[in-house]
């Protein structure tokens, strides 16, 4: 068989032209001539007429030399009879093709030929034209029983004539031919490439079927030997094909695996199954029954329901995964169904059993871990890359997925292979290379087997330079322009060995696999009545609106429909362990739907398992993020991978939303661009946070960072928009004031600013000012239009005069008006000052402009300290909103936000003039600057820094969990819940503990801000 698309048709008559040595022909051994003139094919340094089509086909088999070798030894002992084989050769192209590749590909099939040489005769037909009991008859007619008659190893089952050693030769001989025909059926077009290619699946079902029909010819052989001379077997056989066999995917050289199930007198069962056994063995092939209950311990034979109570009691995993290929092949049919509908079942509940999947790895690493190093990048069939990666993993989404879908229930590999693609258990492209290489190395697993009938599966050495040659020649690979046979063959294994290596450890070790074996056999396969009671029994409130979600989700025939019910029962499970399962499933709903075109939304789901399990308590959890999803879907590769969802430098965002803001010509556009990154990374900061991944100052600085960047690119626009830049009036700074000045900011926190400008060359100060008043204007409107996203509100009420002041100040504008008319709230404020966007330069000379009004020489005198307690006391009286709970309100409840943060701006106000630490617009570096300078005990400081941190975190998890921006801690309810669990609180903890925690805490820092700021 060779390996389609990579053989190429030679030319005979372009290579016989002029041709004057056996070379030509690939014939080098010192005796080709004389081999050649014997067979009346030679002649005076060329070839005889009529000769070329043998000479051709010679040249193109496995092994030219060792072919015409095989033939010479033909001639010899056919004799007077040779002119028959020699014209047949000549004129009849499927025996030429049939019977030259066999003698260049197989010593011992041309020793069989060269002791049999009248058997030449039926390669003259394909075992195509046999009828599929025909290796059956054939075998059972060789030993003298009746084809006709009731099965072997039944009370009336035919018997064999022959016995003893006579019908051990009798079934020798014949089923050493009917393998002949099977190997040159399956190597003739390597060396006719007109004729057609069986293929690996129709070649393994074939050997299959042969090894059948021996062990029921040996069972024929047995009955006669061991059943009573005139009456019936007093018992019934039935024999189970596994493994191999049983899947119909055997080799050439192979143990063939039978289990045995008998009824009546066991005695005589057992002793029938043994006769089998040694008469099959000494004729065939060995036949191994370890894999029966207890191994080579146990009974030989055992009745149907003594299988059943040891797989129901003793079985282990391998032995489940074993009895996945079991097939009744000979003896009484009717109790081999019964076996296998009785073992069935327990076959596919398998995956239920705790550890099943982690079992099922562990075996195979173990197989790996005994190869041999030296061998082991050789070893087709047990090595890494090799056969048992492809056949474990294929195995192990069968017994896992095979539960609820029969489709998958097929012993064969590749049919169960195509099966997983098709249902969308597995890509269509994996499936489809994974079979190829499967394939590719079975292909050349029988190669080898057939050089000389022995059992190996290890590829030749990379300096075998003769045996590479030979293989490849064999599987049907030719040399290339660039490359000879066996360097295309090494490049092909190892190819393919790589790609079952990368497709293995993706398959066999994904960790859905583990979520789906983790539900119930019974939660995949449910009927109406029996779905809504699991759903309301996994906590789902809505189990009917969550059934309507679920069947929209599945509802037809297409691959997509087919994927979501493989990915459904475990994502139910996996929202059953989140805060508010019904939400989480509309959600996904709503973002499946959305997705619904995106090619490779479901693919990822179902391979990368991570990205399920994070999907599941993103979506239970937040309402923030699904909104986002749907619109930044690119996210969702990022679960997938913890590195690029945690690890996105801030000024490489920053580089990317200018570039692609830049590219755009055209306002609106432009501001899109920006909104889509913004969007981007919002949620891969939210996923990150509330996955735990991030810790609050990563977060609060990568939502800065980006406000900054987005004001940045909006400024670009804006200023691009206006013309060239040698004409403008200005440059313009951008100043981040409040949260976003310290690098503080929520996810739904609007950027306080200060826009700053300087008259260019040739310009006035009110030139300046209505110029860059207009861009700032633009910069406004343009984040603050409605759109889908979270709000991006500029928020310029601190510049001088507040609201009623203009929006845009010349820098000795600033400087004229802090100098003369600032008040105390306004110095506050600008200790939180720092540049952001625009103009460095500009931004720099502003902030040393302010640097003596916000760090004031001398500290703050009494009386702007009682004016900051004054205006602190009103905050506290009037701000918070009615109905709120000042216990619970994150930013301006007791020992909230606002607290903390006068409390160090006071510290800052007083003493950052001889205190150069406490310069710093952020909350925590002051906190520890204070303490570090004896401003603050170390005790008090912690106070409020753990208050800070706790209501940072209640405030941005209550925005994720509700979707909007939000000050309430929830104190009921799911909310609660959610927030508690976005804060990394298990699901097994009450979530009102994080409710006294946060009270607690808050309380502590509010006694702090008592004494500290209120008193001292």
């Amino acid at each position: 068989m060779g390996i389609p698309g990579l053989q190429a048709r030679e030319d005979v008559n372009t290579r016989l032209r002029g041709t004057t040595s056996p070379a030509r022909f690939g014939l080098t051994e010192q005796r080709a001539e004389e081999q050649l003139r014997a067979a009346g094919w030679w002649l005076g340094g060329h070839p005889t007429e009529g000769s070329e089509p043998v000479l051709g086909a010679l040249s193109r088999s496995p092994d030219p030399d060792l072919a015409l070798r095989g033939l010479d030894r033909l001639r010899e002992a056919l004799g007077a009879d040779w002119p028959a084989l020699a014209e047949a050769l000549r004129d009849d192209l499927g025996l030429r093709g049939r019977l030259v590749a066999v003698l260049g590909a197989s010593t011992a099939l041309s020793d069989f030929l060269v002791a049999n040489p009248d058997r030449w005769q039926r390669l003259a037909s394909s075992t195509d034209d046999q009828p599929a009991d025909g290796f059956t008859s054939a075998l059972l007619t060789a030993v003298g029983a009746d084809p006709s008659g009731p099965p072997p190893g039944t009370p009336n089952g035919a018997r064999a004539t022959l016995r003893g050693p006579q019908a051990v030769r009798a079934l020798r001989l014949e089923y050493r031919g009917l393998l002949c025909r099977v190997a040159a059926n399956d190597l003739a077009h390597v060396v006719e490439p007109s004729l057609a290619d069986p293929g690996y699946d129709e070649v393994a079902g074939q050997l299959s079927d042969l090894a059948v029909a021996a062990l029921r010819a040996a069972l024929a052989v047995a009955a006669a030997e061991v059943g009573p001379a005139d009456g019936p077997l007093p018992c019934e056989l039935a024999v189970i094909a596994m493994g191999k066999c049983g899947g119909r995917e055997l080799n050439y050289v192979s143990d063939v695996d039978v289990v045995f199930v008998a009824e009546g007198d066991l005695a005589v069962a057992a002793r029938l199954a043994a006769g089998m056994t040694q008469v099959a063995g000494q004729a065939c092939f060995e036949v191994d029954a370890a894999l029966r209950p207890e191994g080579k311990a146990g009974a030989l034979v055992r009745t149907l329901d003594g299988h059943v109570s040891y797989y129901r009691k003793w079985a282990r995993t391998w032995e489940f995964q074993a009895l996945l290929k079991a097939r009744p092949v000979a003896g009484d049919p009717e109790l081999g169904e019964r076996y296998l509908a009785a073992l069935g079942p327990q076959v596919w509940t398998a995956a239920d059993r705790d550890g099943f999947v982690t079992d099922v790895q562990a075996m195979r690493r173990r197989v790996e871990d005994h190869v041999p190093s030296g061998i082991a990048d050789r070893e087709l069939k047990l090595g890494r890359g090799g056969l048992r990666d492809v056949e474990f993993a294929v195995q192990l989404l069968q017994l896992v997925h095979g539960r609820s879908d029969e489709a998958l229930r097929i012993p064969t590999t590749t049919q169960a292979l195509a099966a997983l693609g098709h249902g969308g258990y597995i890509g269509r492209t994996d499936a489809m290379e994974f079979g190829e290489s499967y394939r590719f190395l079975r292909t050349l697993e029988h190669r080898l087997q057939l050089q000389r009938m022995l059992r190996t599966h290890l590829f030749p050495a990379d300096d075998d330079k003769a045996g590479l040659r030979w293989l490849a020649r064999a599987a049907g690979l030719r040399s290339d322009s660039r490359r000879s046979a066996d360097e295309v063959l090494l490049v092909e294994y190892r190819r393919h060995g790589n790609q079952v290596r990368r497709l293995h450890e993706k398959l066999f070790y994904r960790p859905l696999l583990q979520a789906v074996a983790r539900v119930p056999a019974e939660g995949l396969r449910l009927t109406t009545k029996q779905a809504v009671a699991r759903l309301a029994a996994l906590g789902f409130t809505a189990p009917d609106g969550a059934l309507r979600h679920i069947e929209a989700l599945t509802e037809g025939v297409s691959r997509r429909a087919a994927i979501q019910g493989a990915l459904l029962p475990v994502l139910l499970d996996l929202l059953a362990e989140t805060p508010d399962p019904d939400g989480g499933l509309l959600a996904y709903r709503r973002v499946s739907e959305a997705l619904a075109e995106t090619p490779w939304y479901l693919r990822l789901l179902r391979d990368e398992g991570a990205v399920v399990e994070r999907l599941a308590t993103l979506l239970g959890t937040s309402k923030l993020v699904p909104d986002l999803l749907v619109r930044a879907p690119e996210v969702l590769r990022l679960l997938a991978d913890t590195p690029a969802l945690v690890g996105r430098d801030p000024a490489e965002v920053a580089t990317s939303l200018r570039s692609a803001v830049g590219r755009q010509r055209d306002l609106g556009r432009a501001v899109a661009a920006a909104r889509s990154l913004r969007r981007h990374e919002l949620l891969r900061v939210a996923s990150a946070d509330l996955l735990g991944l991030l810790e609050l100052p990563a977060v609060c600085g990568a939502l800065s960072s980006v406000w900054a960047a987005v004001l940045e690119a909006a400024l670009d626009a804006a200023l691009w928009s206006t013309g060239a830049a040698a004409v403008r009036p200005a440059t313009i700074a951008v100043i981040g004031m409040g949260r976003l000045g310290g690098r503080e900011l929520g996810y739904g926190s609007d950027a306080d600013v200060l826009f700053v400008c300087e008259p260019t060359e040739g310009h006035t100060d009110d030139e300046a000012v209505r110029f860059a008043g207009s861009v700032a204007e633009t910069v406004r409107r343009l984040l603050g239009s409605p759109s889908q996203d979270p709000p991006l509100e500029v928020d310029t009420d601190l510049r001088p005069e507040g609201r009623n002041g203009p929006l845009v100040r010349s820098l000795d504008s600033y400087r004229a008006y802090y100098a003369q008319w600032s008040e105390v709230w306004e110095a506050q404020a600008l200790l939180r000052a720092r540049f952001v966007a625009g103009d460095r330069g500009l931004g720099e000379r502003f902030l040393a402009a302010v640097q003596p009004v916000r760090y004031p020489a001398g500290g703050l005198d009494a009386a702007h300290a009682r004016e900051i307690r004054r205006i602190k006391a009103r905050v506290d009286a009037e701000r918070l909103p009615r109905g709120a709970d000042p216990t619970t309100h994150t930013k301006l409840g007791r020992g909230g936000l606002a607290d903390v943060e006068w409390t160090i701006q006071l510290l800052q106000l007083q003493h950052a003039h001889e205190v150069p630490a406490l310069r710093t617009p952020s909350t925590l570096a002051g906190l520890a600057a204070a303490a570090e300078a004896g401003l603050l005990d170390a005790a008090d400081a912690e106070e409020l820094r753990a208050s800070w941190v706790i209501a940072t975190r209640a405030r941005n998890a209550a925005t994720l969990v509700r979707g909007k921006q939000s000050d309430q801690v929830p104190t009921s309810g799911r909310e609660l819940a959610a927030v508690a669990s976005a804060l990394g609180y298990r699901s097994d903890v009450d979530p009102g503990e994080f409710l006294d925690e946060y009270r607690r805490t808050t309380r502590r820092a509010r006694a702090v801000v008592e004494r500290v700021f209120y008193e001292g």
